[in-house]
């Protein structure tokens, strides 16, 4: 397990710091798509206004689909993964998985569409970045 940071954390948010704490991951997933629905917000939008500096070259693209191209031999990991990843329901990630080819995601940021390529890779499914 990795080592934790410490970090000092102001008092008006000790508070919060403390909650966030006892929550699971998957509790910390579903309170942060709950604050992005109220607040009509993206966590993944923030991230790329607060990108680097300096913008990447003209010619290099930095933004991708992600096209799931077959389910592989273990389908069942590949619907848990796209099931996590997009948030969907076991149907709705399943009828994606079935209906290969289907582009999961679009305009991701080439990081996230390149691990979310890996993963669902390592468990055996075939994916394209467009």
């Amino acid at each position: 397990m990795e080592e934790t940071k410490s970090v000092e954390v102001p008092a008006k948010f000790k508070d919060v710091v403390a909650g966030v704490e006892k929550l699971t991951l998957l509790e910390l997933h579903e309170l942060v798509k709950m604050l992005e629905e109220k607040w009509g917000v993206s966590a993944t939008a923030v991230a790329t206004v607060a990108g680097p500096a300096a913008g990447p070259a003209e010619d290099e693209k930095d933004s991708f689909d992600v096209e799931l191209t077959a389910g592989g031999a273990t389908p069942i990991q590949v619907i848990k993964i796209v099931k996590e990843v997009l948030a969907l329901g076991l149907k709705e990630a399943k009828d994606l998985v079935d209906g290969v080819p289907s582009v999961l995601k679009e305009a991701m940021k080439k990081a996230d569409a390149e691990a979310l390529k890996k993963r669902i890779e390592e468990v055996g499914g075939k994916v394209n970045l467009k």
